[in-house]
């Protein structure tokens, strides 16, 4: 997953090591002296980090529900934190409003705390809409979401950190690399509903989650990433879902950017978060453009 916080990490059973006979007066024995020297016990082996089957599962359920929709709508109020010139870090905030259709519709509305952005994949068509400045940058779209999200993260670093949600198969991102996850606990205070709680690493990030425990729907999603040496916080809440909800014909384009100043697509000049990545190529998708 590309989307990712190491806090609330259990350890995973480091074993402690067992003590060792004291050396001093052990070395001052001698084998004339008809003592047999000491033999050093041999310390417990420290268990390795370990992907558990309850883990797993929920993770895999997670998955099946979104991957079984063919439409939903949801919001993620995003929460992330950003250095200071103090030193403790500022958290700034931002609100997705999403709307998707398979296989290759999505809006998502975006007023934060920063400049508002409205973001719309027909089908046919890109559009990135920034209603403050009056200027929209168009551009024809492949023809899979999967493909649109990596075209525009790499056009223009447009990155949304719910994106593995919304791929045809969340699982297969979710697990890409993992080499550690492990069940936390039950939950009834994230999203006004109970909740288990699962966390999962890779090289670039560690993550934790809150899953509904009946509608298995992610609630919550803490992320930090490697590359990051500040170890900064991503924190994004999911609510108001909606599967498989009746969408109007129109919901995925926008008469308001109609006069809007054309641009293109181009990487703006801020930086995004570090460890961030764009979705990887699915083998399908690779084998198709070859």
């Amino acid at each position: 997953m590309k989307l990712a916080s190491r806090y609330f990490v259990r350890q995973t059973g480091i074993a402690i090591a067992l003590s060792i006979l004291a050396a001093t007066g052990v070395s001052a024995q001698t084998v004339s002296s008809g003592a047999k020297p000491a033999v050093k016990k041999k310390a417990a082996p420290v268990d390795k980090p370990a992907l558990e089957a309850r883990a797993v599962e929920l993770l895999k359920a997670t998955s099946a529900r979104l991957a079984a929709a063919r439409a939903m709508s949801f919001t993620a109020t995003v929460s992330y934190e950003h250095p200071s010139r103090l030193g403790p870090p500022l958290v700034f905030t931002s609100r997705y409003d999403v709307v998707m259709q398979r296989p290759e519709r999505l809006r998502v509305i975006n007023p934060g705390d920063g400049p508002a952005s409205e973001f719309y994949l027909d089908g046919k068509t890109m559009l990135a809409f920034a209603p403050a400045e009056n200027l929209v940058a168009i551009a024809e779209a492949p023809p899979t979401l999967e493909a649109a999200l990596r075209m525009a993260f790499e056009k223009a670093a447009i990155y949304f950190p719910f994106t593995d949600l919304l791929l045809p198969d969340p699982f297969a991102a979710i697990a890409d690399g993992t080499k550690l996850a492990f069940y936390v606990g039950p939950s009834g205070l994230v999203g006004g509903v109970k909740t288990d709680m699962v966390a999962w690493a890779n090289d670039d990030v560690f993550l934790q989650m809150w899953v509904g425990a009946d509608d298995k729907l992610p609630r919550r999603i803490r992320a930090v990433f490697r590359a990051d040496p500040l170890r900064l916080r991503h924190d994004m809440e999911l609510s108001n879902w909606q599967l498989d909800p009746a969408i109007a014909a129109d919901a995925f384009s926008t008469s308001k950017a109609r006069d809007a100043q054309r641009i293109e697509f181009a990487h703006p000049a801020a930086a995004l978060p570090p460890g961030v990545k764009p979705i990887a190529k699915s083998p399908k998708a690779a084998s198709k453009s070859q």
